[in-house]
């Protein structure tokens, strides 16, 4: 119903490309993050029970769907997981976000490719 978030490694880049029902739900946008700016990336088993903070802005829809951005003192993290799936979560040094969560096709791919670098 959603559809799925991508992401994709360039040469320099991590591409993540929303859904548009993603984007108007999560009131989000694409994102070219630097790999530079990436400081670490691992798959977690759960992505809704990894999400932490408050919701600003965004959809929560419990124990289903997250989308948007979830902010704790000093830290944003731009969140699209879904419910019984993996999702890859990706620590940053970036000034408009500090973290990833993703529910992406293949996470443990895209972590080799964010290390493999």
């Amino acid at each position: 119903m959603w559809g799925m978030t991508t992401a994709h490694v360039t040469a320099d880049t991590l591409q993540v490309r929303f859904t548009r029902r993603e984007k108007i739900a999560g009131l989000v946008r694409d994102i070219d993050l630097p790999l530079a700016a990436i400081r670490d990336a691992q798959v977690v088993p759960d992505g809704l029970a990894a999400t932490h903070g408050l919701r600003a802005p965004g959809l929560g829809l419990p124990g289903y769907r997250k989308i948007g951005t979830w902010r704790r003192p000093g830290h944003r993290t731009v969140v699209s997981v879904s419910r019984g799936r993996p999702a890859v979560q990706i620590a940053a040094d970036h000034p408009r976000l500090d973290g990833l969560l993703l529910d992406v096709s293949d996470p443990e791919q895209l972590v080799a490719a964010i290390h493999g670098r």
